[in-house]
């Protein structure tokens, strides 16, 4: 007897593999929110039927789709969206309401609950993580095959009210300049092989301008790991970086330094020297008491706690108390501090931190324009 599986249950294995993993993971503990592809799954049975021998392909199909699904965002969007989801989900059924179909007077209750500080939590949420929870929504819901519209006027005009009275100035986090930077490498030890692979992430990290996923997504050749996100070639005059990032592929060159202590080329070569690497991930764990390279890629937080660890003990923003001074300084650090002090033509900049605008690029151009032009002097006073 030949077994025949029904359309509709072809399309519900289907929508079930392209889930969010995180959403499968929770579904699976038993206490997630309406999983999004069981919501969009069909009632009942179509009449078209599908033969069994067809299933494993389908099933082949559904597999690839899902890599499909997980490589059109990365993996933090991903986590955010299904951590957003979950948050409207748990108000609206603390609240007795319906999370489906989408409705737009839910939503302008659920923003306003956010930025009161009354949907979850005890403090209210920023301008700019309601904007995102708000498109973590309208994303969420275009997987149930639904349409959530921002510009119902429950959701925009309540959004524009939510800006006014409580958007604040974008916080910026602390550009570190070279004195800066020149600063955090001196509290390394360079006897240890932390210590050598931490002056080269920094450095690289600094001269190419780069984002923290980008600094250890790295391989030291090209197709190496399956999480990679680009690789690495030593040059006669400098290294080129291949880098997937969230404008497509781009290529980063970073020039050999004027002295081999701060060159980081030279950093880097030191480091795949002594802990003896030559494939796979560039930067690693250190382990067994600091003597050992594990095989396991560092993620990118880590990047984002070595800057504020080195920041700190260098003393960065030593003005300000220490309370104050912590959340200056993060992983974007060392991305601002490129823009901010390399006195070379803007477009040059901008190609090398992946902007598509130049705009983006000057907002990055902190202290070195700051004065720069005076128009009060310019103007006759």
């Amino acid at each position: 007897m030949t077994d025949n599986l029904a359309l509709s249950d072809v399309i519900v294995i289907i929508e079930e593999v392209t889930q969010n993993p995180d959403e499968i993971a929770e579904n699976d503990a038993g206490n997630a929110p309406l999983p999004p592809a069981a919501a969009a799954a069909p009632v009942g049975n179509s009449a078209v039927s599908v033969p069994a021998g067809d299933l494993a392909h389908l099933r082949g199909l559904a597999d690839r789709a899902r890599d499909y699904v997980e490589a059109a965002s990365s993996a933090n969007t991903r986590l955010a969206y299904a951590s957003d989801w979950k948050h409207f989900s748990g108000w609206c059924r603390r609240q007795g309401l319906d999370v489906l179909p989408p409705d737009p007077q839910i939503v302008g209750l659920y923003i306003t609950a956010c930025a009161s500080g009354e949907a979850g939590g005890r403090q209210k949420n920023a301008v700019s993580t309601i904007e995102r929870r708000l498109s973590s929504l309208s994303w969420n819901y275009t997987q149930l095959g639904q349409s959530l519209d921002r510009k119902d006027r429950h959701i925009a005009t309540v959004m524009a009210g939510i800006r006014n009275t409580h958007a604040k100035p974008p916080r910026q986090k602390e550009a570190l300049l070279p004195e800066d930077l020149l600063a955090m490498l001196e509290t390394f030890d360079r006897g240890s092989l932390r210590g050598i692979r931490d002056r080269a992430m920094l450095l690289l990290g600094f001269a190419g301008g780069l984002r923290r996923s980008e600094i250890v997504g790295l391989d030291v050749g090209e197709d190496q790991t399956e999480d990679g996100r680009g690789w690495i070639q030593i040059l006669d005059k400098g290294l080129l970086l291949t880098l997937r990032g969230k404008t497509g592929w781009r290529e980063v060159e970073i020039g050999r330094g004027s002295a081999d202590t701060t060159c980081p080329v030279v950093a880097l070569e030191t480091w795949l020297k002594l802990a003896r690497i030559g494939h796979g991930p560039l930067f690693r764990r250190v382990i067994g008491q600091g003597k050992t390279v594990g095989p396991d890629r560092l993620n990118d937080k880590q990047v984002a706690r070595l800057v504020k660890t080195a920041a700190l003990a260098a003393g960065g923003r030593g003005d300000l108390s220490e309370e104050a001074r912590a959340p200056l300084f993060a992983g974007h650090s060392l991305r601002a501090g490129l823009a901010s002090s390399a006195e070379v033509d803007e477009r040059y900049v901008q190609k090398q931190l992946g902007h598509v605008s130049a705009e983006m690029t000057r907002r990055y151009q902190r202290r070195r324009d700051r004065f720069r032009v005076n128009l009060t002097k310019a103007a006759g006073l």
